[in-house]
Formats: C-alpha cells, sequence, structure tokens
C-alpha cells in the first residue's frame, strides 16, 4: 500500500516502525518526530483496514453554466491557436459539447 492510499491520521508500518500520517508526504513516529515517506515506498497498515476516507462531496452543475465557462474558455484558446490547430481544437469543442448531451 502506498501512502496516498491512506487517509490523515492513519497508522502504518514502515522499514520497522510505526507512523501515523500527518500529511500528503509526511508522517509521525510514534517514538516522536517526523519523517517525508518516499512515494515509492510500500507501507503496511497497522489496524488492518485503513479507515475509510469522507465519502466526495457530490456538486452538480448546470449544463448552461458549464456551456458558458468552456465558451469564454475556448474563446481565449482560439485567439492563442494558429490556423493549422483550429480545425483540430473544433473537433475538440465538438466532442465536449456531445458530452454534454449524454
Amino acid at each position: 500500500m502506498k501512502l496516498s492510499n491512506l487517509p490523515i491520521g492513519a497508522r502504518f508500518e514502515f522499514e520497522g516502525k510505526i507512523y501515523t500520517k500527518t500529511g500528503p508526504m509526511t508522517a509521525s513516529a510514534e517514538s516522536g518526530g517526523q519523517r517525508m515517506i518516499p512515494r515509492y515506498a510500500v507501507l503496511k497498515p497497522v489496524d488492518g483496514v485503513p479507515p475509510p476516507t469522507a465519502p466526495a462531496i457530490s456538486r452538480s452543475v448546470d449544463a448552461d453554466t458549464v456551456r458558458s465557462a468552456f465558451d469564454a474558455f475556448y474563446g481565449t484558446c482560439l485567439r492563442l491557436t494558429d490556423d493549422f490547430g483550429r480545425a483540430e481544437l473544433e473537433a475538440a469543442r465538438q466532442r465536449f459539447l456531445e458530452s454534454l448531451e449524454k
């Protein structure tokens, strides 16, 4: 298991010591002190299965609001794109708008 898979506050074992996750890449040892945990580190949860993370907050956005924001973004992209890239940009715009209809 990787550190990114554990929620803040989860306990784990790394290199024979017990740590508690305190940040995205940091943990505090039971014996004291903070340590950065490398991304490649393979960790063993101490308390069995790690506690579940908070459920993702569901948020819905009105399709017209999305279209309006996207049109403003697309206008900027269109001004910054040369003639050779405009056809591909327009195709990507059409795919995006079609995905809103599904």
